[in-house]
């Protein structure tokens, strides 16, 4: 297929349309799941291409769209794009911008409209989709500024319905939309087309769903700053396009991801409507890929090669189905969930039972099992991802004489509250005051900071002393975290990477700064095994940049030589969701004390607790999500007729 052997985009989007048309799992490669002998698919109503690697899915996207640019101006005509804003598009956006520097992609006959804004919104705040759109995509092009449509945000009330039918007929004007970019939300809402939309809806004025606008609090530093209404392009006007494509990363949309393209068309889903589009694709990666029926449960489609990974996970699936442990299935059990062919292939249920309870028993790791000696680095992305994801392993690492560096990728400080700045400003005062000596600098820091805090508008950038300020108190936080798992301020790097330090949630992407800091502390401590975050649902992305960060550094540091000198990789969750039981490659025990020490290192994260300032969909406290996933961890492995402990942490090696 000589078209696939230039560019990266071609070769990813070769793959990806081979991938999804040739009777197997439409996947593009390079994933940890086994889909291997998966043929059938027939659940899926809107076609759906597995993609992991992030790049590799912005490239076929965006190639798609060049695809199609190029080829209306071979013919001397326009093209209209609908363009949707977020997280998930940013890539996208990014690689088109690569292939007009690089390879000359023009935009001069590219007519956009936007899905959506906020309203109000004035178009330069720093939350408008309008100031998105400009700074992510279009003053980086070479697109007319008159051919840019985005729905208009700063209104008057009593104009919105005029200027929501002139934005549908401008759309009908340029020719319809040729192909509509979309992300999907908790809700499956596409645009703001949130629950009860209905299927003939057009440009509008909506009120915003709850869960929507708790989604958006991160951006807005606080829900309560998050508009209510948005204008948005109806089901109607989205379906209109000749082309569309629907991209979802991270697990947290896994559930809405199998609703929308398995579940039945339904108001309260929006994106369900699109499985009556003639030509829509779904883009997803692994995670968001995870409950779809051929990935979960594949052995319900079709035959499969049963590889010891299928057998664990499809053995374990049946014991919960049947509520039984292991131990107890019987060929009954197997015969009605479609599993006859994993006991015929092992002679006996017994066989079978045997073989995965021992493989699941192998995953537990006590203390007396883990490494010893090791020089041993954990990267955390915040100052206290490290206690929150692993505070058992530290402990029993610390215990067993490893070497431990815990390196903070990111300062945390966006995750600081206003108050508690004015709270230890104001504590720094009162002790020049009484005990260092009256220093003028400490007063005019202080009116600095609090002159800045009252005229603070939400969301704005923090100026450099108030961004220093709750930098220092995340950084004193782990610091005191870490030394309630027996390390010191002397076992702490605060790498501060440069991509972060943008000021906003939105941040920069990794670059070369990032990944040489990185490079630098492999190659200065030498780590012979390094702790990574893989948790991907994290709200605001920080977790997957700072992966990327450290995939990179060890690709670059790793080669020639090196290679032998490789660190073993583990990757830990904790934060947002843990590792399924069936996925993890080592399993370590907590005993009652352990997750109560645990707990306290979290405690000392002041600035986070009782309610931090990002919490996502889960509003409890991270020390309850983490005692709550941790002994269901371990109770999972009792269920399944395993050794019953008081709690669990759960690990992947790479």
């Amino acid at each position: 297929m000589s078209s696939a052997t230039g560019t990266p985009a071609a070769r990813d989007a070769s793959q990806a349309r081979t991938l999804s048309t040739s009777g197997g799992p439409s996947r593009v490669a390079g994933s940890p799941f086994v889909h291997a002998g998966v043929t059938g698919t027939s659940r899926e109503r809107i076609p759906t291409v597995i993609i992991d690697e992030h790049g590799a899915m912005a490239r076929v996207v965006a190639g798609r769209i060049a695809t199609l640019i190029r080829s209306r101006q071979a013919e001397g005509r326009a093209i209209v794009l609908g363009l949707a804003t977020g997280s998930t598009p940013i890539g996208v956006y990014r690689e088109l911008i690569r292939l007009h520097r690089d390879e000359g992609l023009s935009f001069r006959n590219v007519i956009s409209f936007n899905l959506d804004e906020y309203f109000p919104m004035a178009p330069d705040s720093i939350h408008s989709y309008h100031r998105f759109m400009w700074e992510n995509l279009f003053s980086h092009v070479d697109i007319d500024a008159a051919n840019v449509n985005i729905p208009p945000g700063s209104l008057d009330r009593a104009d919105v319905d005029a200027a929501c039918a002139a934005y549908e007929a401008k759309i009908e004007a340029a020719g319809g939309i040729d192909f509509q970019l979309l992300g999907i939300g908790k809700t499956g809402h596409i645009g703001f087309n949130e629950p009860g939309s209905g299927e003939q809806s057009r440009t509008r004025l909506v009120h915003l769903d709850s869960v929507t606008r708790r989604d958006a609090a991160a951006d807005f530093f606080g829900e309560e700053n998050v508009p209510r209404e948005a204008l948005t392009m109806g089901i109607a006007t989205i379906m209109s396009a000749r082309e569309v494509a629907i991209l979802a990363t991270g697990e947290h949309k896994a559930g809405i991801v199998r609703r929308a393209v398995e579940g039945e068309i339904d108001r309260v889903v929006a994106a369900t409507f699109l499985q009556r589009h003639a030509n829509t694709t779904f883009y997803v990666d692994d995670a968001a890929a995870a409950e779809l029926t051929r990935v979960a449960t594949p052995w319900l489609l079709d035959e499969v090669v049963w590889e010891d990974s299928m057998m664990v996970r499809a053995v374990t699936w049946l014991a919960q189905t049947c509520g039984k442990a292991i131990l107890k299935l019987t060929q009954h059990d197997y015969a009605e969930n479609h599993l006859t062919s994993l006991v015929t292939r092992h002679g006996s249920p017994g066989a079978v039972n045997g073989l995965v309870f021992n493989m699941l028993g192998a995953k537990i790791r006590g203390k007396s099992k883990l490494p010893r000696g090791l020089r041993t680095i954990c990267f955390s992305p915040h100052p206290d991802d490290d206690v929150i994801s692993m505070g058992g392993i530290l402990r029993k690492f610390v215990e067993n004489g490893n070497a431990m560096t815990v390196a903070y990728m990111t300062s945390g400080n966006i995750a600081v509250f206003d108050h508690d700045v004015r709270r230890y400003i104001d504590f720094l005062v009162r002790l020049d005051a009484e005990r260092i000596g009256g220093g003028a600098n400490v007063q005019q820091l202080a009116d600095t900071v609090h002159s800045f805090l009252e005229r603070k508008r939400a969301g704005q950038v923090d100026i450099a002393e108030v961004q220093d300020i709750k930098r220092i108190i995340r950084e004193s936080e782990a610091v005191s975290g870490i030394e309630v798992m027996g390390l010191t301020k002397a076992n702490a790097r605060f790498l501060n990477l440069p991509f972060y330090q943008t000021g906003k949630v939105r941040k920069d992407p990794i670059g070369p700064a990032d990944v040489a800091i990185v490079a630098d502390l492999l190659r200065e401590l030498q780590p012979e095994l390094i702790f990574v975050a893989g948790d991907l649902s994290d709200p605001h992305g920080t977790h997957r940049m700072c992966k990327e960060a450290i995939d990179k550094a060890v690709a670059e540091v790793y080669v020639g030589e090196m290679a032998a000198k490789r660190p073993e990789i583990w990757l830990y969750r904790g934060a947002w969701q843990e590792w399924p039981v069936t996925e993890a490659t080592v399993l370590v025990p907590l005993s009652q004390e352990e997750l109560t020490l645990k707990i306290q290192a979290i405690f000392k994260h002041q600035s986070q607790k009782d309610s931090a300032p990002f919490p996502g969909q889960d509003e409890r406290e991270f020390w309850q999500r983490v005692e709550q996933r941790n002994k269901t961890t371990a109770r999972q492995l009792d269920q399944l007729g395993l050794a019953e402990y008081f709690a669990m942490e759960a690990y992947v090696i790479d």
